[in-house]
C-alpha cells in the first residue's frame, strides 16, 4: 500500500509564520559537517559541556527503583513544587508558596505557558532586544504583537526604563527579558531595575516575565530578581530551570513561579498539551535544588575563566568589537566592520552571510545576531573546553583576515 502525499498540502497559518530557531538549525549544520568528517568546532548551542553532577543522576536512579513511572501531577510533585518555593523565597526574595509554582518540561515551555494564559490577539508584548530567540514565536503563536526596544554595545546591551516608556501603549499588556541575557551576557543592575519598576507601578495592567534561567551563571555577584520587588510582585511570572545551572540540559525540567490565579492558568494550560512533565527528571530536580551548589560554583569558576580568555582571543582580531558579559556563557561581538567586504566572491552583508562564512571556512559554527534581534552581532558560546576555544578564535582571525 502506498501513501501519497496531497497534491496541495495545506500546513496551518500558524505554523507557516513561524519560524525555525536559528540556534538549533546552525548547531544541525555543524554536526552535519562533522558527520562528513570536517572538524567542526560548535560554539552555536547554549549547552553546558559539563555532565550533571554525579548526586543527581543518583537521584534519578533511585527514584527509577522506588517506581516513580507513573503520571506524575500536572504542576508537578508537591515537594519538588514546596523545594521550588522555598528557594524562591530564600535566594530571590519571592513571596511564594508551593501553590505559586508550576514545574513544566523546560523553561521553554514554562514561558508558552504564560504567554498564551495572558496574551489576547493584538495585545502588545515588549520585548527588550537582543532577545533569545523563542520569546518573538511564542508571543506570535499567542497572536500577540512584539515590540522590540533595543539596546547597544554602547549600552551593554540593556535599554533603559525610558526607552521601555517610550515603547508602551494602550496595547501593551507585558514586558519580556532575561537577565543574566541570552545572548549578550548583561545582567540589570539594582539601579537599572529601580527605574523599570517605578516605569512599571505606572502602568498596572502590564505584566512581566522575568526569564532568570543563567541566574547561577553569574560574574557580578548576587543575583536580583525583579519580581522580588514588593509593588510589582504579583505581576511577574519569574521562569527559571534546572539546565544551565546543573547542567540538566536533556532531562527537560523548567519552572515558574507567580500568583496563584496564573499558576492556575498555567496548570490549566499544561494539562490540555503535555500534563506533567517526566516524573524522574522531577525527582532529580528535587535533589539539584535541595542539594549542594559546589557543583555549580565549580562550573560557574571555569566559564569566568574561558569568558576571560575568550575576550583576550577576540581582543586580538582587528575589526570585532565586545562587550564584558557579566553572566550565561556567551560572548555577542559587534562584527559590522567586516560588512561589505568580500573574499573569493563571497560578499559579507549581514551577521547571516558572515556565519556562514566562517562556518564554511573555519568550520566554526556561531550563531547570527539577526536571531536575537541585532544583526550587528554573532552569538559564540564559550561553553567550550579552552582548548577548543583557542584553536576557534585561532580560526576565526585567520579566516577574518581573509576578507577584503
Amino acid at each position: 500500500m502506498s501513501i501519497t502525499t496531497p497534491t496541495a498540502p495545506r500546513l496551518s497559518d500558524r505554523i507557516n509564520a513561524l519560524s525555525e530557531s536559528q540556534t538549533i538549525a546552525m548547531a544541525k549544520k555543524a554536526k552535519d559537517l562533522a558527520a562528513q568528517g570536517h572538524n567542526v568546532v560548535n560554539l552555536s548551542l547554549g549547552e553546558p559541556d559539563f555532565d550533571t553532577p554525579t548526586f543527581i543522576k543518583d537521584a534519578a536512579k533511585l527514584a527509577m527503583d522506588q517506581g516513580y513511572s507513573h503520571y506524575s501531577p500536572i504542576s508537578g510533585y508537591p515537594d519538588l513544587r514546596a523545594a521550588i518555593a522555598k528557594k524562591l523565597r530564600e535566594e530571590n526574595n519571592l513571596p511564594w508558596q508551593a501553590e505559586n509554582v508550576v514545574v513544566s518540561t523546560g523553561a521553554k515551555q514554562s514561558i508558552a505557558n504564560a504567554v498564551l494564559c495572558l496574551i489576547n490577539p493584538g495585545d502588545e508584548v515588549v520585548v527588550l532586544s537582543p532577545y533569545w530567540v523563542s520569546y518573538l514565536e511564542i508571543v506570535k503563536l499567542a497572536e500577540g504583537v512584539p515590540v522590540m526596544v533595543p539596546g547597544t554595545i554602547e549600552t551593554d546591551f540593556k535599554p533603559t526604563a525610558a526607552q521601555i516608556e517610550a515603547a508602551i501603549t494602550p496595547k501593551t499588556r507585558m514586558l519580556m527579558f532575561s537577565s543574566p541575557c541570552n545572548p549578550t551576557g548583561s545582567v540589570f543592575s539594582k539601579e537599572e531595575f529601580d527605574a523599570i519598576v517605578a516605569l512599571l507601578e505606572k502602568h498596572p495592567n502590564i505584566f512581566v516575565i522575568a526569564d532568570e534561567i543563567y541566574e547561577y551563571i553569574n560574574y557580578d555577584g548576587k543575583h536580583l530578581s525583579i519580581g522580588s520587588y514588593p509593588s510589582i510582585a504579583d505581576r511577574v511570572i519569574t521562569v527559571n530551570g534546572f539546565s544551565k545551572g546543573f547542567a540538566m540540559t536533556g532531562w527537560r525540567l523548567g519552572y515558574i513561579g507567580a500568583a496563584k490565579w496564573i499558576a492556575d492558568a498555567c496548570d490549566k494550560m499544561q494539562g490540555q498539551f503535555t500534563s506533567g512533565t517526566n516524573s524522574v527528571a522531577q525527582r532529580a530536580g528535587l535533589a539539584a535544588i535541595s542539594g549542594s551548589r559546589a557543583d555549580c560554583q565549580t562550573m560557574v569558576a571555569a566559564f569566568r575563566k574561558r569568558r576571560d580568555l575568550v575576550l583576550s582571543l577576540v581582543a586580538d582580531i582587528p575589526g570585532i568589537k565586545a562587550n564584558i558579559p557579566m553572566g550565561a556563557f556567551y560572548l555577542f561581538p559587534d562584527v559590522t566592520a567586516f560588512f561589505g567586504k568580500q573574499y573569493n566572491g563571497v560578499t559579507i552583508n549581514n551577521s547571516t552571510d558572515l556565519c556562514m562564512f566562517i562556518l564554511a571556512e573555519a568550520m566554526v559554527s556561531a550563531v547570527p545576531g539577526e536571531a536575537f534581534g541585532d544583526d550587528n552581532c554573532l552569538r559564540f558560546s564559550f561553553a567550550a573546553s579552552e582548548e577548543e576555544l583557542i584553536d576557534a578564535f585561532g580560526r576565526i582571525k585567520r579566516v577574518l583576515a581573509l576578507l577584503q
